[in-house]
């Protein structure tokens, strides 16, 4: 009796079509067994909306026993509050003269007052002879399918319409969900990636992402977010970015252990941002060294000296190595200009610049050589060995009278006063990158301090 009473009333309720006169007693607890084994919770009510059924899953959600409850007219005065019965049972037993299920949802009482939102799904029951003999009602809390319906979309949404890259990594560490985002951010398709070993989709920077994702496997998630710079190859060719990549474990929620199923990685490209700041970084770095430099050449006896020592300052994580060249007296004969070496950084070994001690002797620079074309420009030029690679970088790098491990070079002409006074050179070995248009505003700065000294040392007796 625990989940319907033995009635004339219940023996009408039960499916469409049945035969009330086979059903007795031992009909009535199968049917009891039957509504108490059910994970739903479940009520039914006759034609004048009285409680008829009422299981186990039903006592679970709310409290009343069937004891308590089969019998009752409607909710009203017990499970649910006085002011909404009405409305409550009119959406209820509306299902009576209606096709199909009827879907509601409204709050009701516990056996301990408190309020409870639930998902009903009605229907009527037809008797014998085909005419609504009352009402069943399925309900369920409804925390429960919102929980479940919030989830799914959540997951809809971030594999959609996310701002941000999301990739579900397998135990393997390979890609087995993509976003959109993700999927353009690693230069392809979303079905394309799938399956992949992450060294296939990056050239730089795997090995931190493999090692981040393994440790989220053993460990779990860290702390705090990560920015990992990598880059990406993809068929226009390979892109160089910052991500920053936050990572939780995924573990099986049907399992008593918990078992991994893999990592929910997800990232968005900051390449931007992190480019600029270090590019304010580095302008405020070079700044310094500026401001520096002039401090320390306002110390030197001679003006020659303190254009080498612009120089040092200046090559601070800018270049490996510089020389400086000086128009010969005379200016230039009828063909080409003439350079005189007067200072440059060792090479090979760390150290000051120095003076040249070549007794005013023009340096032997071939016709086109970049320092002669920013002298004759009065500009800035700068060259590189391009594709060039081992014996044949070094042959183009001695060719031009630099260092053999040279491969960039940026050439700035040195004027004060509106003459032109020679060029100053820096060059870069292959662990740099080639010379920038930001690098050239730089190198024309250092160029206008090393003018001046160069043309207060020309001014003055015993210098030059």
């Amino acid at each position: 009796m625990s989940a319907s009473r033995r009635s004339g009333a219940t023996d009408e309720l039960g499916p469409e079509g049945s035969e009330p006169e086979r059903e007795g007693p031992a009909g009535s607890d199968l049917l009891a067994a039957l509504l108490d084994g059910m994970d739903a919770a479940l009520c039914a009510f006759d034609a004048d909306g009285v409680v008829t059924h009422w299981n186990r899953e039903a006592e679970r959600v709310l409290g009343w026993t069937a004891e308590e409850a089969v019998g009752r007219a409607g909710f009203a005065g017990w499970a649910v509050r006085s002011a909404d019965a009405e409305e409550v049972e009119a959406r209820l037993m509306s299902a009576m003269d209606a096709p199909g299920r009827q879907v509601n949802e409204f709050a009701l009482l516990t056996k301990d007052g408190r309020r409870v939102l639930v998902r009903t799904q009605s229907a009527a029951v037809r008797g014998p002879d085909g005419e609504p003999a009352g009402v069943y009602c399925a309900f369920s809390e409804v925390h429960a399918q919102i929980d479940l319906e919030r989830s799914i979309a959540l997951s809809e949404a971030l594999l959609e319409d996310a701002g941000w890259g999301v990739v579900l990594v397998d135990a393997d560490l390979r890609p087995a969900v993509v976003n959109a985002y993700a999927a353009r951010a690693l230069g392809a398709g979303r079905t394309s990636v799938l399956g992949r070993p992450l060294g296939e989709l990056l050239s730089q920077g795997v090995e931190e992402l493999e090692s981040a994702l393994t440790h989220v496997l053993a460990e779990g998630a860290p702390p705090a977010p990560a920015e990992l710079w990598v880059t990406v190859r993809t068929p226009e060719g390979e892109r160089r970015r910052c991500w920053r990549n936050g990572f939780v474990r995924l573990s099986s929620p049907l399992a008593e252990e918990p078992v991994p199923l893999g990592v929910g990685w997800l990232f968005q490209d900051v390449t931007e941002a992190r480019q600029g700041e270090q590019e304010a970084s580095l302008l405020r770095f070079r700044t310094q060294q500026l401001h520096r430099a002039a401090r320390a050449a306002a110390e030197c006896e001679s003006p020659a000296e303190a254009a080498t020592v612009h120089l040092d300052f200046a090559l601070a994580g800018f270049a490996d190595h510089a020389v400086i060249d000086r128009v010969a007296e005379g200016g230039t004969d009828s063909d080409r200009v003439r350079l005189v070496r007067i200072a440059e950084t060792p090479s090979g070994a760390p150290g000051p610049c120095r003076l040249d001690g070549r007794a005013g002797l023009p340096v032997l620079y071939a016709d086109g050589h970049p320092a002669l074309q920013c002298v004759e420009r009065a500009g800035t030029v700068r060259a590189g060995a391009g594709s060039l690679r081992g014996d044949a970088a070094r042959e183009w790098a001695v060719a031009r009278q630099w260092p053999q491990d040279t491969v960039h070079a940026l050439c700035t002409v040195l004027r004060s006063r509106g003459r032109t006074l020679g060029a100053v050179t820096f060059l870069r070995t292959a662990n740099r990158t080639a010379f920038e248009r930001a690098d050239a505003v730089y190198a024309e700065d250092v160029a206008a301090h090393i003018a001046s000294a160069l043309d207060l040392a020309a001014l003055l007796p015993g210098e030059g």
